[in-house]
């Protein structure tokens, strides 16, 4: 016990001089399975092992996802120095073998933890033993935490997540650290100095109205999104039986459209080839892992009907037309005015002089809000008649803050459609537009996706 007090103060000594998160980290949204959808409680060395196996031999680990993580229970108490006992009949050989193995197939390993006394499911939390918990999952080689906040009682949320990511850090092993505070303390406005990715509602469940109505919450959370930290709508439900596979494909798109993490959580080793193609669309998962961390913002709403504008590099912009109405729809597409939507940074601007396409629940308005003339979506600084900028996620600075005019005015460069072909992201196929505009079906409770990529 002595010698762990004294490589305690070590430890807290050392931190003081240098906490912060690892900044390396998840540059673009992290990719992976978690256990709980799908297993909840009923977690297993064997059944970990079969995930990472299948995640390699279903094409899902050359998609793009890399990391295995335990939801709850793996834990059942803690020893008399204070140690977190993992179950001995569950996983019998540790966590140490186990993420051995994962890190064999060319995974990554990720554990779970609360910031309260104990987890959701009544395990020991992490309160009072963030710096000794971090030493073991350092020991162990995790690389990735979800941090639940159940047990946390009148805990201060900032600052409780703050502990823990000094306690990672202070063990010397990046770790992603993913908080998991459900949105109760508006975690984007603190979130991006902490972890990488923090949750902005309660949990999904696997149905078309849980998952719609967490995706509308997201709607005016664009600005906090970017490379190192992300919004986090929580885990996919894509597989678990709940949604038809075209509620599914809406849900999977929604979430790339949001650069969400994408966290699989169904059973990887029995999925259908429709459940398969859904989660490892490259095309789509292109959308979400693109390199700028641009987070969707609604450039339409009609009620039923929504236009998502996702800006991407080089120019580039992917666009979802989504239909939430029991409903099938037929909307009629302008391209040409698409095209020329000015995606820089965080929000879009909607071609010069347009009208007609509402933002933000209010069909028909400027696309935004602001004052007559502004450009939509994009916050005015400076004086009048000052070009508008965007401001880089979560920064608190205006758009456009530190970039030379030179490059400002290279992004500002009107594009129109000849400058791009346009991509069915679903079909797998380029479109044939005799017309710039044109009728496009949408089932209910489905979504188009395109990209607008430069010639």
């Amino acid at each position: 016990m002595k010698k762990f007090v004294l490589i305690f103060t070590i430890l807290f000594l050392s931190f003081c001089a240098s906490a912060q998160k690892f900044t390396d980290l998840a540059k673009t949204p992290p990719m992976g399975w978690n256990s709980w959808n799908k297993y909840h409680c009923d977690v297993s060395e064997t059944l970990i092992m079969q995930m990472a196996d299948a995640m390699v031999s279903s094409g899902m680990k050359d998609a793009g996802y890399e990391y295995v993580v335990i939801d709850d229970c793996w834990q059942v108490s803690r020893d008399e120095d204070g140690n977190i006992v993992v179950d001995p009949e569950r996983f019998p050989h540790g966590m140490k073998y186990l993420a051995d193995y994962i890190h064999s197939k060319g995974l990554k390993f990720g554990i779970y933890s609360s910031a309260g006394t104990v987890t959701c499911q009544r395990r020991p939390g992490g309160r009072g033993h963030e710096y000794q918990d971090a030493l073991m999952y350092a020991k162990w080689g995790v690389d990735y935490l979800k941090y639940d906040w159940c047990g946390s009682s009148t805990q201060n949320a900032p600052a409780s997540y703050t502990t823990m990511r000094d306690a990672l850090y202070a063990a010397g092993i990046p770790i992603v650290f993913s908080i998991c505070e459900w949105g109760s303390n508006e975690p984007w406005e603190w979130g991006s100095n902490i972890g990488h990715l923090w949750r902005t509602t309660g949990d999904i469940s696997d149905n078309w109205n849980s998952m719609i109505s967490i995706f509308e919450r997201q709607k005016d959370l664009s600005r906090y999104a970017g490379p190192g930290g992300w919004n986090d709508p929580d885990m996919l439900e894509v597989g678990n039986g709940g949604m038809t596979n075209e509620e599914y494909k809406t849900h999977f798109s929604l979430w790339c459209m949001l650069a969400s993490p994408l966290m699989a959580g169904n059973d990887l080793a029995n999925m259908t080839p429709e459940i398969k193609a859904i989660l490892t669309n490259k095309e789509l998962i292109a959308v979400n892992q693109d390199t700028l961390g641009i987070q969707a913002t609604c450039y339409r709403d009609n009620g039923d009907y929504q236009i998502w504008v996702k800006g991407l590099s080089n120019n580039e912009k992917a666009i979802c037309l989504l239909n939430k109405s029991d409903e099938k729809k037929s909307v009629l597409v302008d391209f040409a005015l698409l095209a020329q939507i000015r995606t820089m940074t965080r929000r879009f601007r909607p071609p010069a002089g347009t009208t007609g396409f509402g933002g933000f629940g209010v069909p028909g308005a400027t696309a935004g809000g602001g004052a007559p003339g502004a450009a939509a979506g994009v916050a005015r600084t400076g004086a009048p008649g000052a070009p508008a900028t965007a401001a880089p996620a979560g920064s608190g600075q205006p758009a456009g803050a530190g970039i030379p005019a030179p490059q400002r005015a290279r992004r500002a460069t009107p594009l129109t459609i000849d400058n791009y072909r346009v991509r069915d992201l679903w079909e797998h196929k380029d479109l044939t537009l005799k017309e710039t505009s044109m009728y496009v079906d949408l089932d209910p409770h489905s979504v188009k996706v395109y990209r607008f990529i430069r010639k």
